[in-house]
């Protein structure tokens, strides 16, 4: 399934919920619902820069294709970082890196999220296509 695929299956999902306190339920059942994740990768070196609470973004290289391993002390950011590296795990780096989509837009989260949460979401975005770019060089 294509990056954008992925984007459109979420953003129908998302469309479900009629007001922001749904969307925001739906990305704590993300949180809830996503893989355990290794205390040993709780470490500053996969640490994301600019989040409100503490963000990890584990990327890992297989078969020429990066997936990403996520986690954060706060539901909300679990949610979001969970879905985001839904989406652009088990994609090629180049594939990442010359992707556009806005999620914020697509997703409509500037609606939900309050600027410090959208920085944090931006911060994600920003670390994953940082990765993807060396990667694909």
């Amino acid at each position: 399934m294509s990056i954008q695929e992925k984007v459109d299956d979420y953003k129908k999902m998302l469309a479900l919920f009629p007001n922001a306190q749904e969307k925001y339920q739906y990305l704590i059942e993300q949180a809830k619902n996503s893989e355990d994740f290794p205390e040993e990768l709780r470490i500053d070196e996969f640490k994301v820069n600019g989040c409100q609470s503490q963000v990890w973004l584990v990327p890992e290289e297989k078969d020429d294709k990066l997936f990403f391993k996520s986690d954060s002390d706060a539901l909300i950011a679990k949610g979001l970082v969970t879905l985001i590296a839904s989406i652009y795990s088990n994609e090629a780096p180049g594939d990442i890196a010359n992707s556009n989509i806005d999620l914020m837009e697509e997703f409509d989260l500037g609606v939900i999220l309050s600027p410090a949460r959208r920085n944090g979401a931006f911060s994600m975005l920003k670390t994953i296509k940082e990765v993807s770019q060396k990667l694909a060089d």
